[in-house]
């Protein structure tokens, strides 16, 4: 996805308000608008649902219409989207509240990672329910407004919507999105239930809360690109979190710091980290694959690549292209973008309601014949243990690989 697609998603969604209270004729109207403009917009709409499937599901949303309120209206369209099974096709809602709670998945389960700070003591304690309901049906629920066909992709955004309080109203799993209670479970199996209340705010990462696994080398720093050298292992670690230029600091600029450190110490290995990367423009990281892919470091056992369920869109490209260019072990878990996907995103906004509805101009078809997500070489399971010692499992396995 494109800097300037993103901004003009950015200035669709700042131009809207659904703040009024809308009618059933309202919403009909706009799910009129949205089943004879999507098909049209869309590069191929109908690739995984023909017409009549989707105009049906359209048409069944119209008719129970008038119980909808903001909220459920908004998850309605979530679903309509999720049935298409285009990655790039979805809700983009100008939410401006969140919960002040972080989640992430360990083989063991979802735990908190993030809390407001007068929550503290639940950090690294198991998600059991929220509001009563038990985890398997708040993740049967979710199933119905996110993809799951590729479980890296329904992770990804289940860790980006279970702190959204309006999905959680609208499905049903909160009573308003005002306040909503969580149940807990610290290591000793005791139970702890807090019920928080949604600050402003879009981005969880972005809150000022009490988190745990600070000690881990991934995020040591915040910045669309960084590198870490360890001089007594002589491993050099190349975090790209972005596929986007960062507006003080050129990639060229740190081309221009990274490569030296490269020739002058004779690092034994290199590790690019694109397991946090959602994507933007696939090409900036080019000047790099070129000249890594050209250097000593393109052998097998000294070139290693990681991605997981973040890794998405344009990082899925480079990781592609490096898959296919180069001779690096990749080490983590499935991308949630797929290998070849409909992308090159536009958006237009439903005429009453406002909301923005993106869709794909283009098939982007990097590796003929492959289905899915990229896999990694060397799967990785990530602990809760490992997380808040700060041990990171998939560089533990580059540092013991001699291979």
């Amino acid at each position: 996805m494109k800097k300037k697609i993103i901004t003009l998603l950015l200035a669709l969604i700042s131009g809207s308000s659904f703040s009024q209270t809308l009618s059933k004729v309202d919403f009909m109207e706009d799910l009129e608008f949205l089943k004879k403009t999507l098909p049209v917009k869309h590069t191929n709409l109908f690739a995984k649902i023909d017409r009549s499937q989707f105009e049906n599901k359209v048409d069944q949303v119209s008719m129970r219409s008038n119980g909808f309120d903001r909220n459920r209206f908004i998850v309605e369209l979530f679903k309509l989207t999720q049935s298409i099974g285009d990655e790039h096709t979805f809700i983009e809602v100008d939410f401006t509240k969140i919960l002040p709670i972080q989640f992430e998945l360990f083989k063991e389960g979802l735990f908190v990672v993030g809390v407001d700070s007068a929550n503290a003591s639940v950090l690294n304690s198991k998600l059991e329910s929220i509001n009563g309901h038990p985890l398997s049906e708040v993740l049967a629920r979710f199933k119905e407004i996110i993809q799951h066909e590729n479980p890296s992709y329904f992770d990804d955004r289940l860790l980006q919507h279970l702190n959204n309080p309006v999905l959680l109203n609208g499905l049903e799993l909160i009573d308003n999105d005002s306040t909503a209670t969580f149940a807990l479970s610290n290591s000793s199996g005791q139970i702890q239930k807090i019920t928080l209340r949604p600050v402003a705010g879009k981005d969880v990462t972005r809150l000022n809360l009490a988190r745990s696994g600070g000690s881990l080398l991934s995020h040591k720093e915040k910045s669309n690109y960084w590198f870490d050298y360890n001089a007594d292992e002589k491993i050099l670690y190349f975090n790209y979190s972005e596929c986007r230029e960062h507006q003080q600091y050129p990639f060229a600029k740190f081309s221009e710091e990274l490569f030296p450190i490269i020739d002058g110490q004779k690092p034994e290995k290199i590790i690019l980290d694109l397991r946090y990367n959602g994507g933007g423009s696939s090409a900036i990281l080019n000047p790099f694959i070129e000249k890594i892919s050209g250097s000593y470091l393109n052998k097998k056992g000294k070139f290693f690549v990681l991605i997981g369920k973040k890794t998405f869109s344009s990082a899925v490209m480079n990781a592609v292209d490096l898959k296919k260019n180069s001779n690096a072990i990749f080490i983590g878990q499935a991308t949630s973008g797929n290998i070849n996907h409909y992308g090159e995103v536009r958006g237009f906004s439903l005429p009453k309601s406002k909301i923005v509805v993106a869709y794909s101009t283009k098939y982007w078809e990097r590796w003929k014949g492959k289905k899915g997500p990229l896999k990694p070489d060397r799967d990785v399971k990530y602990s809760i243990k490992n997380y808040t010692a700060g041990k990171d499992e998939a560089l533990m396995e580059v540092y013991k690989n001699d291979r």
